[in-house]
C-alpha cells in the first residue's frame, strides 16, 4: 500500500457535491474540449476515451459531451485553453500541484497567487515542488455493486500489471504506470469490474503527516478554494492527515 495524499479521499466526495452545483460540469467540458482538440475528436484516442468515461460517469449530459468534443475538434469556435501546472506550498509547508485549463494565463496567475496568500501559502516557481511528484494512473472502483472480493480485485489488477492498489471506506484506487494505465484499465473493464474514474495525476513519493487540528483546517481550506476555481482542473498535494484527527 503506498502512501499518498488522503486529500484523494476528500476530494472525491467533495466532487460529488461540485456536480450537484454544475461545476464539474465544467470542468469535465473543458477536459472533452482540449482532448478533443488534441486528437482531432478521434473518439479511440485514450485522452478522449477516458475524458468521455469520467463525463459519463458524473451524468454529464450526452449531448453536452458531443457539443464538447465537436467544439474541441473545429479548433475554431470559442475560447482557446492553455494547459499549465503551478505549484506552491500550503500551510506547514506542504507541498501543492495544480493543473490549470484557462483562457487567459495572466489572470488565472495573479488568481491563484491570491488564493495562495490569503490563505496561508504561496505559489512558488516551476519545478519547486514538482521534484517529490510522480504521474501514476488512478483507476477508482466503488465498493458498491462490486460483485468480487477486494483480494480476487486486487490480484486482478496486479496481475494486469497495475504496481500498487489502495482502499477506502468508499472503495478501491487501482495505481499503475502511466504506460500501464490503459492495460490495466482494459483488463477491468474485461471482467466486467465498473471503474468510475480514471485519472492520470501526480501522487507524492512521501507524505507529512498533519497532526494538529487548527494546521489541518487551514491546509483543507486552501485546498477547498483552489479546487472551487473555475480554471483549476486538479489539486494534488503530500499532505496526510492523521488517524482520528478532529478538525
Amino acid at each position: 500500500m503506498s502512501g499518498h495524499s488522503k486529500w484523494s479521499n476528500i476530494k472525491h466526495k467533495k466532487g460529488k457535491v461540485d456536480a450537484q452545483k454544475g461545476k464539474i460540469f465544467t470542468k469535465l467540458g473543458r477536459e472533452l474540449l482540449i482532448a478533443a482538440r488534441a486528437c482531432g475528436g478521434d473518439v479511440n484516442d485514450f485522452r478522449l476515451k477516458i475524458a468521455i468515461e469520467n463525463a459519463k460517469a458524473q451524468n454529464l449530459p450526452n449531448e453536452n459531451i458531443q457539443r464538447a468534443i465537436q467544439k474541441g475538434a473545429g479548433g475554431t469556435e470559442g475560447a482557446t485553453y492553455e494547459e499549465l501546472r503551478y505549484e506552491g506550498y500550503g500551510p506547514g509547508g506542504v507541498a501543492i500541484m495544480i493543473d490549470i485549463l484557462t483562457d487567459n494565463r495572466n489572470r488565472t496567475a495573479g488568481e491563484v497567487r491570491h488564493i495562495f496568500s490569503k490563505n496561508g501559502g504561496n505559489m512558488g516557481e516551476t519545478g519547486c515542488v514538482g521534484w517529490m511528484f510522480e504521474d501514476k494512473g488512478q483507476l477508482r472502483i466503488l465498493r458498491e455493486g462490486l460483485k468480487i472480493t477486494e483480494d480476487d480485485l486486487m490480484m486482478i489488477a496486479l496481475d494486469a500489471g497495475a504496481e500498487d492498489f489502495e482502499s477506502d471506506e468508499e472503495g478501491f484506487v487501482v495505481l499503475t504506470s502511466p504506460p500501464d494505465m490503459e492495460a490495466v484499465r482494459q483488463t477491468l473493464i474485461d471482467q466486467k469490474i465498473p471503474i468510475e474514474e480514471s485519472v492520470l495525476n501526480p501522487i507524492p513519493q512521501n507524505s507529512i503527516e498533519i497532526t494538529d487540528p487548527d494546521q489541518a483546517r487551514k491546509i483543507v481550506n486552501l485546498m477547498n478554494k483552489l479546487e472551487d476555481h473555475d480554471d483549476i482542473q486538479g489539486v494534488y498535494s503530500n499532505f496526510e492527515l492523521a488517524e482520528g484527527l478532529n478538525w
